[in-house]
């Protein structure tokens, strides 16, 4: 099983959610077969050891090869970011689960977007963003994502970057899928998984909720498709919990 461990450092751009971090300076890719820096991740099969690079990838070129497309679930913002209630009322939620997403669509370019939701107030915004849009039947996760590649798949990508649509300091997406194979982005507390770079052709079973970047990883080792750990400190940045805003504002 290949797999690689892979940091990236993006300067976030001045969003409404909080002082932006100090822009990183340059970043220097290790040459193949060198170490990464040790970020106390570790993949399975690495027997406790930090993962060894793979090919000598710029992480901020494009894409390696075929169609990618960005595919974006995004909940009906009346009901999004519930565990917020006790410090943000109904509409304050629903402006931040918009304007998250705003972010996220924006961060996408140059890639092509689907939003993929079963709600009209989300469709109609969807399209006056420029996304296109995958319509599902009720909520679901996994049932959504699963469904959306299907259609990108129909429609001829071969790479689809699977965003969370809550991820205010999001700047950028297409580095993500500067590698042929399965590019998982952990949260940043190792447990989610905000974004997934997935090929469409290899059956991948997504598994979004607690532990999913865990499962996902599990996943990619089931396939025998070659993967990486992609760590961004600016798409690790979900919220989901009052101490997410409050982190996030402070």
């Amino acid at each position: 099983m290949t797999a690689t461990l892979d940091t990236a450092s993006t300067v976030d751009m001045a969003q409404p959610y909080g002082p932006a971090p100090t822009p990183p300076g340059p970043t220097t890719r290790p040459q193949p077969g060198t170490r990464t820096p040790d970020s106390g991740l570790r993949a399975p099969g690495s027997g406790g050891q930090p993962t060894t690079s793979g090919p000598d990838i710029d992480p901020y070129s494009g894409p390696v090869s075929g169609a990618v497309a960005v595919l974006i679930p995004v909940k009906a913002f009346g009901s999004a970011k519930g565990r917020l209630a006790e410090v943000l009322d109904g509409l304050a939620r629903a402006d931040l689960a918009r304007r998250m997403a705003e972010t996220v669509v924006t961060a996408a370019a140059p890639l092509p977007v689907t939003v993929v939701c079963d709600d009209d107030d989300v469709d109609a915004w969807a399209r006056s963003q420029g996304a296109d849009v995958v319509r599902v039947d009720g909520p679901g996760l996994n049932r959504a994502v699963e469904a959306g590649m299907k259609a990108l798949a129909n429609n001829g990508v071969a790479t689809v970057v699977v965003a969370h649509a809550d991820l205010p300091r999001a700047t950028r997406l297409d580095h993500c899928a500067a590698f042929d194979g399965i590019t998982l982005v952990p949260d940043r507390h190792h447990d989610g998984t905000p974004v997934a770079v997935v090929p469409t052709g290899v059956g991948f079973r997504f598994a979004y909720g607690p532990g999913s970047f865990a499962a996902h990883v599990a996943e990619a080792e089931r396939l025998g498709v070659a993967w990486r750990s992609l760590l961004d400190p600016d798409l690790a940045w979900d919220v989901d919990d009052p101490e997410d805003l409050v982190a996030l504002e402070g």
